[in-house]
């Protein structure tokens, strides 16, 4: 069945386009529109009430989106930033100790290792990394007031193992261990109700929730980092008539709030979530969309000259396709310039498949590689 229909609007815009970089920016499907209107309308209607919405019912049912899909206890652990970089300047910002020693994958997301090499360079850290397979064990060592994983390595596609034994580490008088979901939410079914007080969890929307930018989320354990020393004045939010002097933190996920912010995100976000409920479009059933089609892309062999760094097995697998190899670049330019986008990094290349595409597209990918192999 084909569901692209839910995104006419985006594939409307470059109806010639092939579009397989949706682990990079997924298009955003029709809802999205029609949530970023609804933000306007309540800008319009109720000026400056519209926060008594926004902080009220609008919040919460993000929250509740949330929690349901990764199954938490509680939605009101989590929080919204405009990027998960706020809430990692937050999250450092509430250990009181310097330097702060912080263990992480050697596979993280450029933002993370930017902020920590130059934390690093001004002795604001300590940064140990050490492959993904290696990180339960050395975790152990007790060295580390920080432990960061991706629980989707960005570059190859890698699944995290072992977040249970790392959960099992995790105290709030240190460590404090940090999930980064970007590349699993709503990737992968995920359940952390019986780690959810001992783990942060850091995602957004951005990928596979297709909301766009703008509505990256938090999940705070109860008792870990009650009041970070970079804070804005939305987490005292509850009690505004505090006097100056006293720095007061909502008791929930709150705490980790800024200032005025951008919620249209919110909007969107609740709009797609609300349309893939209609649809009975699940993250498991979402998933298995992709799997087919990958399998059928890599069935053609379309690029025997690449090792794909993360097959496929019977297990949970990344919403991408991960090829390295010395035409990377040379491919991912070729493909540009025939209007199919695709994602390279350093000697990978990356093929994003998602709800939007078909057989037939996936086809009309693999013709365009076959066609650019080497004799």
């Amino acid at each position: 069945m084909s569901h692209k229909h839910l995104f006419s609007k985006s594939l409307g815009a470059a109806p010639g386009r092939l579009h397989f970089a949706a682990h990079s920016h997924h298009l955003w499907p029709d809802a999205s529109f029609d949530g970023q209107m609804q933000a306007w309308e309540d800008a319009a209607s109720l000026a400056d009430h519209k926060w008594g919405k926004i902080m009220g019912p609008v919040w919460q049912e993000a929250q509740s989106h949330i929690a349901e899909e990764l199954n938490l206890p509680d939605p009101a652990t989590l929080s919204f930033a405009s990027n998960t970089h706020d809430f990692l300047v937050r999250l450092l910002s509430a250990i009181d100790k310097r330097p702060i020693r912080v263990l992480a994958t050697d596979g993280e997301f450029h933002s993370f290792q930017r902020q920590m090499t130059r934390w690093a360079e001004s002795g604001e850290v300590i940064l140990d990394t050490v492959p993904a397979e290696a990180l339960a064990g050395r975790a152990k060592d007790g060295q580390h007031d920080l432990i960061f994983a991706s629980h989707v390595l960005f570059n190859s596609g890698t699944i995290l193992s072992g977040i249970e034994e790392l959960a099992r580490l995790s105290k709030p008088q240190g460590p404090w261990v940090v999930i980064d979901g970007y590349h699993g939410f709503m990737a992968i079914e995920q359940d952390f109700s019986e780690i959810s007080n001992r783990i942060f969890y850091l995602s957004g929307g951005y990928k596979y929730a297709m909301s766009g930018e703008g509505v990256c989320f938090l999940h705070a354990p109860p008792g870990f980092a009650p009041r970070p020393a970079v804070t804005g004045w939305y987490a005292a939010f509850d009690d505004l008539a505090l006097p100056p002097e006293e720095v007061g933190y909502a008791p929930d996920g709150r705490r980790f709030l800024g200032s005025t912010f951008d919620p249209s995100g919110l909007y969107r976000f609740n709009a797609v979530q609300n349309m893939l409920a209609r649809e009975k479009l699940t993250t498991a059933r979402l998933s298995g969309h992709v799997a087919a089609l990958q399998a059928r892309f890599l069935g053609a062999d379309p690029i025997p000259d690449m090792a794909l760094l993360n097959p496929l097995d019977d297990g949970s697998h990344a919403r991408f396709l991960a090829f390295q190899g010395a035409r990377a670049n040379a491919l991912h330019d070729a493909l540009a310039e025939q209007d199919i986008v695709t994602d390279v990094r350093g000697d990978v290349l990356r093929f994003g498949f998602a709800v939007y595409h078909d057989p037939d597209d996936v086809d009309r990918l693999t013709d365009h590689l076959i066609q650019m192999r080497i004799p």
